[in-house]
């Protein structure tokens, strides 16, 4: 947790407000949590599956990661029926389905350049094109 008057905290705040790309891009950062948004998508959706399939994450940040993704109405906690104790699943809302096709673009663009794609830099009047 971060103190309300931080420097940091206020630049924050006033980064999101200024742009939605930096909210967005605020709210799926950490280490965890696209990965953790995709394992649920794929169906290991109780906490014992995400760690089995998430090594080297510790059962506390696992927690801190879900807590967040809940709290930004990416996941949603609910109970299973008939289960002794009661066990728990979690659930993508339509806002963390919506962000599963963005996560897989951000990691075939991140392929794709950690592949060997050669980088350049557009010519004066492709730059122009491009704006």
């Amino acid at each position: 947790m971060r103190k309300k008057q931080s420097s940091n905290y206020l630049n924050e705040q006033l980064l999101a407000q200024v742009c939605e790309r930096n909210s967005a891009i605020s709210i799926v950062s950490g280490r965890w949590k696209s990965q953790i948004v995709f394992n649920i998508y794929m169906g290991n959706d109780r906490f014992h599956l995400l760690q089995q399939n998430l090594p080297g994450i510790s059962e506390m940040v696992l927690a801190r990661q879900l807590k967040e993704l809940e709290s930004h109405a990416i996941l949603v906690k609910r109970d299973i029926p008939d289960t002794v104790p009661v066990g728990k699943r979690y659930i993508l809302t339509n806002k963390g389905l919506d962000l599963v096709p963005i996560l897989d673009s951000l990691c075939n663009w991140g392929k794709l350049y950690a592949g060997g794609k050669e980088i350049t830099v557009p010519s004066d009047n492709q730059a122009e094109i491009l704006r």
